[in-house]
């Protein structure tokens, strides 16, 4: 195990000098004990084959390899806990996501059981209520407050907002795919519902975000029909598949020419990381699957594209016209 790592060491590096210095470098030991390790007459530590995952930037799996294949190694983000922990999850998030923008065929598929971050970080309503839903979920102290949305709006700040937007704004220069269906938007309505009833939004925000879910649905479907997030230029596509087969788990796929990763949810933001090549392999031929048994909404004609849409949009109305009821339903 150890000699094939070492051998994978090799290979991942750049340094021109001395594999040996470098190795040493790195465990902070001498030259000798390095070279030791290398000719595998000194066991790395568990320890010391964790540093060198991380130099190397290697998936963990590597170090496990021989072993069962039924067990893999995943990889947690940040936990977003409080707004500081957001900023650096929207932070890290954006660092996955930059490299993806200088290759050309590198693609993120979504499983969309929620609006994608691809559509709802922009300077709006919407983008700063699911931050105040995602930190009434995770962060304990907002969560025991009784404090409204209108208010904590009036004090988030300017570094939480300017990650979130950069993180949206970026992924207008990677290729996206993305499956819908008729309750894609569903939880972002229940989420405007709850709080609304429970007094923690006024009527006049809730319809605002309302109209900014409206919002997020027109942009989509001009994206799905132009087939692009960004301006015609960027050479970078958009596709929108309408699947009615499958559940759909907010799952993320990241491909590229040299490997794949893929996040599995597991709470409110957080992922299970997995670079697993034949794990990744089977979650690709899965999605692949849910696509070619979904309508790729550009090209199916302009009645699907027209009904599904018009269907989301009523579900909206359907919210906004609760929000005006339960409203004059009150007694004053």
């Amino acid at each position: 195990m150890q000699e094939q790592f070492i051998k994978y060491l090799k290979e991942k590096s750049q340094n021109n000098t001395s594999f040996v210095d470098e190795i040493a470098d790195v465990l902070d030991i001498g030259y000798d004990a390095a070279y030791r390790r290398i000719n595998l007459k000194t066991n790395l530590s568990l320890e010391e084959s964790v540093a060198l995952a991380r130099h190397y930037k290697i998936s963990l799996n590597k170090l496990f390899e021989v072993g069962s294949s039924n067990s893999i190694v995943t990889e947690l983000p940040p936990q977003p806990k409080n707004e500081k922990a957001l900023e650096m999850y929207f932070k890290v998030s954006l660092q996955n996501v930059l490299p993806l923008t200088k290759l050309k065929s590198a693609e993120i598929v979504w499983s969309g059981k929620d609006i994608s971050l691809f559509h709802t970080l922009t300077d709006n309503h919407l983008a700063r209520y699911k931050m105040y839903v995602w930190l009434k979920d995770l962060d304990l102290e907002m969560a025991k407050s009784q404090i409204s949305f209108d208010d904590w709006s009036k004090t988030i700040p300017d570094s939480l907002l300017e990650s979130a937007f950069a993180l949206g704004s970026v992924y207008k220069n990677v290729n996206i795919s993305e499956l819908w269906n008729d309750n894609t938007v569903t939880g972002t309505l229940q989420q405007i519902l709850y709080y609304f009833e429970a007094g923690l939004v006024s009527k006049d925000i809730a319809l605002k975000i309302c109209d900014d879910v409206h919002e997020v649905i027109n942009q989509t479907e001009k994206q799905t029909i132009e087939q692009s997030i960004g301006s015609p230029n960027n050479n970078t596509f958009f596709h929108l598949y309408k699947c009615d087969l499958h559940m759909l788990t907010n799952t993320v796929m990241v491909r590229t020419p040299h490997k794949k990763v893929f996040y599995s949810p597991f709470t409110v933001l957080s992922y299970f990381k997995i670079e697993h090549q034949d794990t990744c392999e089977m979650m690709n031929d899965f999605l692949n699957k849910q696509m070619s048994n979904s309508k790729l909404l550009a090209t199916s004609g302009e009645r699907d594209r027209t009904l599904f849409f018009k269907t989301i949009h009523k579900k909206i109305s359907i919210a906004k016209e609760r929000i005006n009821m339960d409203y004059k339903m009150t007694f004053l």
